[in-house]
């Protein structure tokens, strides 16, 4: 199966390879990101001796025993023992000291639960062969919190960490390296039901429309996708009824602290809190703040992130039980398509084109490289509200507003004209504009807007 995307992780891992002497790495991220994939692949790019295990939920012996025979075979020799990890582990690292060796702990949490003081063991190994070792290892797990919590100041592997990856979902780009054949208004679609998770864009059918993917893949009964989001929480959090009232707030449109804890029912402020910050730390949640007012804590706004969440909890949870009893076409046509096209794509569409400016900013693409980019909060004296823009940029010579549309008519003089207007009407003083349409423009491009297509989104 070919490989998509992750150059930048690819490019830092064989750069440890080829470097000198023992160095360690810690990969973590949330469950489907593609840490194993990742690992795989780096492994075919390298010449290195290499041992991939992926520890088991099971006894320290059983463990040994399993890993034991990988090294027979790496090395080409009966079947070692050992007594115990340590054992192993120092062998291993006595070993390199000869020839580079690179040894994958893939799912470490659970070698962790079952070999009591593995940090300290391979603290000690770590530090005993420092000098002279020229092992290569990569520690990989999705347990997030358990995995960062290798980083403290208070764990024994503490300042041992030379190279730390924190897989992230993929943008929209590398995300359409997965359904290459669709057209750019449907990778759109597609991303924004089924985000940057690798394991998700697989299971993309390109023979198959978006309507029918997502039909297919999670709007029917038994559907490959169908309980991915509810098993995929219920791992990492005990109180699965709270997050299923905050998802339902979130998706519904409140953003605000006191909203969401109004309209979830969440038993109580600290409860919510937890709930927030564990779903932050799972990556399917973003706390956002507006650039110009980033300490006002009062201003702060909570998002669904994973798009596959978004669309579950928007669509699916509170329908579950009409699409059990439904035709698959017919519960589409009724509870998803009109809301899907005219309000949840265009607003993930903002999000993609959020994207694409970090990418160009990245790359030095921008006419002014921004040290900023998000929501801009705003008080209408004329109107007598406040309210936000979503796309905003600051750079040396000040604000760029950025507005999205994804709709079926070409973006005119007038919209743009009335766009302009209302922003000055808020105050917010732009030396620039720029406009995203996925339909084009009827008019032409002047010195202080850009006028983007979609078609460059993926160019």
């Amino acid at each position: 199966m070919k490989f998509y995307g992750r150059e930048t992780e690819r490019k830092k891992l064989n750069s440890m390879f080829q470097t000198d002497g023992q160095m360690i790495s810690l990969i973590y991220g949330r469950r489907r990101i593609g840490k194993s994939e990742l690992i795989r692949q780096v492994l075919k790019e390298t010449e290195l001796k290499s041992i991939y295990y992926e520890c088991k939920q099971t006894t320290e012996q059983n463990n040994v025993d399993s890993l034991s025979e990988l090294v027979g075979e790496a090395f080409d020799f009966p079947k070692p023992a050992f007594a115990d990890m340590e054992s192993l582990l120092r062998f291993l690292f006595r070993t390199s000291e000869k020839e580079p060796l690179i040894l994958v702990l893939d799912e470490y949490p659970y070698l962790r639960e079952n070999v009591k003081g593995l940090d300290s063991v391979l603290q000690s190994v770590i530090d005993e062969y420092r000098d002279r070792s020229n092992m290569k290892l990569i520690i990989c797990g999705s347990y997030v919190d358990t995995m960062k919590e290798l980083l403290a100041e208070q764990n024994p592997l503490y300042g041992r960490i030379d190279l730390t990856l924190n897989l992230k979902p993929m943008d929209y780009y590398e995300s359409a390296l997965f359904y290459p054949d669709f057209s750019d208004e449907d990778k759109v679609r597609i991303y924004s039901v089924f985000g940057g998770i690798p394991y998700y864009n697989r299971l993309i059918d390109g023979k198959k429309s978006v309507r029918e993917n997502i039909i297919d893949l999670i709007a029917s009964p038994g559907a490959r996708l169908e309980n991915e989001v509810s098993m995929y929480l219920s791992s990492e959090i005990s109180k699965i009824t709270n997050v299923n009232e905050v998802f339902e707030a979130l998706a519904k449109g409140f953003s605000r602290y006191k909203d969401i804890l109004d309209q979830s029912h969440v038993s109580s402020g600290p409860a919510l809190v937890d709930v927030l910050d564990k779903l932050i730390r799972m990556d399917v949640v973003d706390k956002i703040t507006p650039i110009n007012d980033e300490n006002n804590r009062k201003k702060s706004g909570y998002f669904i992130s994973d798009n596959l969440s978004l669309f579950y909890y928007k669509y699916i949870f509170r329908n579950s039980s009409r699409m059990n009893i439904m035709d698959s076409d017919i519960f589409y046509d009724r509870y998803i398509a009109e809301d899907f096209e005219t309000k949840y794509v265009p607003k993930i569409f903002e999000d993609v084109c959020r994207q694409y400016l970090i990418r160009k900013n990245r790359m030095g693409c921008m006419d002014e490289i921004f040290e900023k980019i998000g929501k801009y909060y705003y008080d209408d004296p004329v109107e007598r509200k406040n309210g936000e823009f979503d796309i905003v940029t600051l750079d040396d010579k000040g604000y760029i507003f950025y507005e999205a549309k994804f709709r079926k008519e070409p973006v005119t003089e007038q919209m743009i004209e009335n766009e302009i207007v209302q922003v000055k009407q808020t105050g917010l003083e732009c030396y620039k504009y720029g406009f995203f349409s996925k339909s084009g423009f009827a008019c032409e491009e002047r010195e202080n807007r850009s006028l983007i297509e979609l078609k460059e989104l993926y160019r």
